[in-house]
């Protein structure tokens, strides 16, 4: 007769319980560990891809002392060193049996990855960067994106996937500006929410990171303290993350590196606990990012030893100890309770995932595996072109005409590199470059390769001497810790164009030639000093395998830009830009000799085609503070060619009780329309979205004016629509609409 935790007609939380009950505190313990294969320093040619990876892997506990009590997690089996996928399938199996094995109640463990630019293993799709994600402002494609991610890791046997980044982004020098998905909040939550979605809707576990404030660091280094106000905290930091787990329904949250105001995040009681499970009623597990747990020993110094790390981070509400065991250990006992707790909610999951259900065989394996089939190649594209961001182009040079012969010059040395199209957690970038010898996986043609293809009856010339056109490319090399130009600890001083790249441009102006500036890379980066002499520039977020195509559509004509910038892209490389989230102090004025104004705002970006916004609608211009009004307006393609517009919704507050954004985004979408077509935008604006935390900490909607800015770009206005709120001052909590719905027709 099977026990009741083995009983799948009751509720997973009755399962665990039972199962819990039946537990010693060393099987506990093990549900909380996870185990790193193939990351020690022992000539495998394990990337280092963690903080410290081969310092603490070194001393980390191995899979044969967790055996005898099971095994919480299993880490990275696809992700760390170079495996065929069907051997890598075959392989996680058999690890997952001898897990069964060594254990009393044949427990297997959660297999996790990184997902964050496509399951990152060997011969996988390689999808744009989450910058390029949130350049899209497609939510709809974001989720169909994420759910062809997630059957592909479901079909080789991982259960749990460390994405998406919902950091906003406050100073794009930091080197993970390319894994996030802009500096807006709203933008974040919408297409953060919509990864998610897609991720989970394949049964995969979402993990949301970094929670919370790692964007925020002081001048924008990686691990740094983030000096964040309660309020900034509050309104610009939290929400994505909120929305992801509210609407969403993300099952797991990975702490962030840094400290906020001194106390770290893995060690942070209010954030873990009162906010995220009490006020938020989220029920998954809080995994470590790695060897955070260590580091309140080592680096943030607010523990003593490993068992007072491991203490200090249970008690805050961390579950899961990543990637390896060192901390949570059975010879340092931990507290009886904090034990359970995580534990339950570690074997809640299991059952949720199947894992518990009597039957259960992992992933067989053996059989061939694609990672990279054609309809993940076609998302892959539509991405890609999708993200591609149209900046300039008044000498309406582009689309460039085919003509016959045309002597291009291709300028600068990443348009001969697949790094340009790559971000740092794409597999070639994040394990492969240790693998010299290794081939890519993937197809993943440079910029110069899919221009040739693009352009057929063209001449192609590195002297721009006598040429009709002259392409610029300039950008980022992705890497790890110093490894690249952008990524995971490779955070920039300034925002001067890297590798001394200024020079390549200097020289294309210097042609005679139209120069058109295209960017590859991963953060925005400073073009003022040459953009009144371009013809034209583009910016591409590394956009992945299918990025070179999507790029040299978009110069041909062949593709309509569409993408809209998630961050602005600055005039000067010395005075960051602040995001433009920013009240009016914060904007150029006398206070200050420093302007900074960006070259490119927040959600900017053109086409080759022409539109006319008609006069907006309103339902109502006055109601209650718990009440909303319906929007709608006529948007009409006045070109001779198809194309994308996309409106974009941004709240103005005249007068607030503490200083408050200029603008800030409240709602957007794509308006596809074929030339001469119109279609019909109608939202539905809630008073919640006027919601903002006062002086005491109190997130309220007030009575008053504002202001709706249906616009082009966060300075683009096209129409503003003055509204007023009435009624009583209203405190919102987690039940609030967080959404400006909003429909094509």
């Amino acid at each position: 007769m099977a026990e009741p935790w083995q009983d799948t007609t009751l509720p997973a939380h009755v399962r665990a319980a039972d199962l819990l009950a039946r537990m010693t505190t060393e099987e506990k313990t093990a549900q909380l560990s996870s185990v790193w294969i193939g990351a020690e320093p022992d000539g495998s040619g394990a990337a280092d891809v963690a903080p410290g990876q081969h310092t603490y892997a070194a001393r980390s506990a191995a899979l044969d002392m967790l055996l005898p009590y099971g095994l919480g997690h299993l880490t990275r089996p696809f992700g760390t060193v170079p495996v065929d996928p069907a051997e890598g399938a075959a392989r996680l199996a058999d690890l997952q049996r001898t897990i069964r094995a060594g254990n009393r109640f044949g427990l297997p463990a959660i297999a996790h990855e990184e997902c964050l630019t496509g399951f990152t293993a060997w011969q996988a799709t390689v999808f744009p960067t989450p910058l390029a994600w949130g350049a899209t402002f497609d939510p709809a494609l974001i989720t169909e994106m994420a759910q062809a991610i997630g059957t592909s890791m479901r079909a080789v046997g991982i259960h749990q996937g460390l994405a998406p980044v919902l950091d906003v982004v406050r100073d794009p020098r930091w080197g993970r500006t390319e894994e996030a998905i802009g500096e807006d909040p709203y933008l974040v939550g919408t297409v953060g929410t919509a990864y998610v979605r897609g991720l989970e809707a394949a049964g995969i576990v979402a993990t949301l990171k970094h929670f919370a404030g790692y964007s925020a660091s002081r001048a924008a280094r990686n691990h740094a303290p983030a000096p964040l106000g309660p309020r900034e905290l509050a309104d610009v930091i939290l929400p994505p993350f909120e929305m992801a787990v509210r609407d969403g329904g993300a099952r797991s949250v990975m702490p962030a590196y840094n400290d906020i105001d001194g106390l770290p995040a893995h060690a942070h009681g209010r954030l873990l606990t009162q906010l995220l499970r009490e006020n938020w009623q989220f029920t998954g597990t809080v995994v470590s990012d790695y060897y955070g747990v260590s580091l309140l020993e080592e680096a943030h110094r607010v523990a003593e030893g490993e068992g007072g790390a491991a203490r200090l981070a249970l008690a805050a509400g961390v579950d899961v100890e990543l990637p390896a065991a060192r901390c949570f250990s059975p010879a340092d006992p931990l507290p009886e309770d904090l034990l359970d707790r995580a534990a339950l909610r570690v074997l809640t999951q299991k059952c949720e995932l199947g894992l518990l259900d009597p039957g259960w065989e992992p992933v067989a394996g053996g059989e061939p595996v694609y990672l990279n089939p054609p309809h993940m190649r076609e998302l892959a594209r539509q991405v890609a072109e999708e993200s591609v961001v149209l900046l300039a182009n008044d000498s309406g040079v582009l689309p460039l005409a085919p003509g016959d012969g045309p002597r291009i010059a291709l300028l600068g040395p990443l348009a001969h590199e697949q790094a340009a199209m790559l971000g740092c957690y794409t597999f070639p970038r994040h394990v492969g470059v240790h693998h010299p010898d290794l081939p890519t996986g993937v197809e993943v043609p440079t910029l110069a390769q899919a221009l040739h293809a693009e352009f057929p009856g063209a001449v192609f010339v590195d002297d721009p001497a006598g040429a009709d056109v002259c392409l610029a490319v300039v950008g980022d090399r992705s890497g790890l810790f110093g490894r690249g130009s952008s990524g995971e600890g490779c955070d920039a001083e300034d925002l001067q164009l890297p590798y001394g790249q200024g020079d390549v441009l200097d020289e294309a102006m210097a042609c005679g030639a139209p120069v058109v500036i295209v960017v590859l890379g991963g953060r925005p980066y400073a073009l003022g000093r040459w953009a009144d002499r371009a013809a034209a520039v583009i910016e591409a977020f590394f956009p992945g395998q299918e990025g070179g195509g999507a790029v040299a559509g978009v110069l041909s004509g062949r593709v309509e830009p569409s993408g809209r910038l998630p961050v602005a892209v600055p005039r000067n490389p010395g005075g960051q830009p602040a995001p433009y989230l920013v009240p009016p102090l914060g904007r150029h004025g006398f206070p200050s000799t420093v302007d900074p104004t960006p070259l490119y705002p927040f959600g900017h970006g053109l086409s080759y085609t022409t539109f006319d916004w008609g006069q907006p609608r309103c339902g109502a211009l006055e109601f209650t503070t718990d009440g909303e009004t319906s929007f709608r307006m006529t948007v009409r393609n006045t070109g001779d060619r198809a194309g994308t517009e996309v409106v974009q919704l941004y709240l103005h507050d005249p007068v607030g009780t503490v200083a408050r954004p200029e603008v800030r985004l409240v709602g957007y979408a794509r308006v596809p329309l074929d030339a001469g077509a119109s279609a019909e935008v109608h939202a539905t604006f809630p008073a919640d979205l006027a919601a903002y935390t006062g002086a005491d900490g109190r997130r309220v909607v007030e009575p008053g004016a504002l202001e709706l800015r249906v616009a082009a770009s966060s300075e683009r206005v096209h129409h503003t629509v003055p509204l007023t709120l009435t009624g009583a001052v209203r405190e919102v909590g987690h039940e609030r609409r967080m959404r400006c719905e909003i429909r094509v027709k």
